[in-house]
């Protein structure tokens, strides 16, 4: 049997300013609440690697620059998020460094999504991520093989057999959706 991830609250005390100067692994603040993230399972760490492994790859090999960082704390409005993999332009990089919690979304953000996520949160999810400075998310479907391209403009469906590529940020990069959640 698989356990799928599981968002728990762990602390009713804990307020945004705790978590925006002490984000602990493994959680988010959402909804006035800190939640922690339960279950990931190992197909959800490999194409989390996967993923990681190819915007990396990308961006040095086009000279594009930036950083790629996984579990990585930002914020979004009245948020504290965690996304599974994220990508920092090299403007924003040098505009904001590294802080300990980006004080906006990533620009290119990734989510993998699990059997017991809910449809509404995600779509919700993604589009908070677009209105806090994300410029484009991807929602990663491993179990229907599917991976979602939201932008302001757009959302894009790519499936088994279609070659994925980024619409807005980290132009040019593409990868057979197959050989991404292989």
């Amino acid at each position: 049997m698989v356990t799928a991830p599981v968002i728990t609250n762990i602390s009713p005390e804990y307020s945004l300013e705790d978590w925006l100067h002490n984000a602990p692994e493994g959680t988010e603040w959402v909804n006035g609440e800190l939640l922690e993230k339960n279950g990931v399972t190992l197909k959800h760490s490999r194409i989390q690697g996967n993923l990681y492994f190819y915007w990396r790859n990308y961006k040095d090999s086009s000279g594009q620059g930036g950083e790629v960082y996984t579990e990585v704390p930002c914020r979004t409005n009245q948020q504290g998020r965690r996304p599974d993999v994220a990508y920092l332009t090299p403007e924003l990089l040098q505009q904001l460094g590294e802080p300990a919690v980006l004080p906006q979304s990533f620009p290119l953000i990734a989510e993998i999504i699990s059997p017991t996520d809910i449809a509404e949160e995600i779509i919700a999810k993604s589009q908070e991520y677009l209105q806090f400075g994300g410029e484009e998310v991807w929602l990663v479907f491993p179990e229907n093989r599917w991976i979602i391209v939201v932008t302001q403009n757009q959302r894009l469906v790519f499936i088994s057999g279609e070659v994925v590529n980024t619409q807005t940020v980290l132009l040019g990069f593409n990868v057979p959706v197959d050989e991404l959640l292989a």
